[in-house]
């Protein structure tokens, strides 16, 4: 078995200057580690993440990290705020309305792309249910 201490997502940038600008002034990070690249590591809460400069280009299909935030209203209208475009989604069962998303649990959830295409949420945890014996 693995002795794993902890895991991270890493974010590919073929421009780290521009990515490492929209993590830095639209999200409000800061690098708590730099790479001789110019790569950086984001500390948040608990965990951290990876922004690495890539040659290959990001997908944008799919989730590529959630950002757990205690308020998922609130931290959109602090990103539309700060220009972020936010993702529209208009599927049978999964629609959005200015960017938000109701979950079929109740909370709320939102997508935006950054510089570079990678897709990220905005998520807010949910208290898991107790089991009745």
């Amino acid at each position: 078995m693995l002795k794993i201490k902890s895991s991270a997502p890493a974010i590919p940038a073929q421009d780290i200057k521009r990515a490492r600008g929209f993590y830095e002034q639209k999200l409000g990070l800061k690098a708590a580690e730099e790479e001789p690249d110019g790569g950086a590591r984001y500390q948040t809460g608990e965990t951290a993440f990876l922004v690495f400069l890539s040659t290959g280009k990001a997908s944008g299909d799919h989730t590529q990290m959630a950002l757990e935030v205690e308020d998922v209203p609130s931290a959109v209208t602090e990103l539309k705020s700060k220009g972020v475009k936010l993702e529209e989604y208009d599927y049978p069962e999964f629609k959005s309305r200015d960017g938000l998303v109701d979950m079929p649990d109740g909370t709320k959830g939102a997508w935006f792309k950054d510089t570079e295409g990678n897709l990220i949420a905005l998520t807010q945890r949910v208290p898991a249910r107790t089991r009745s014996n």
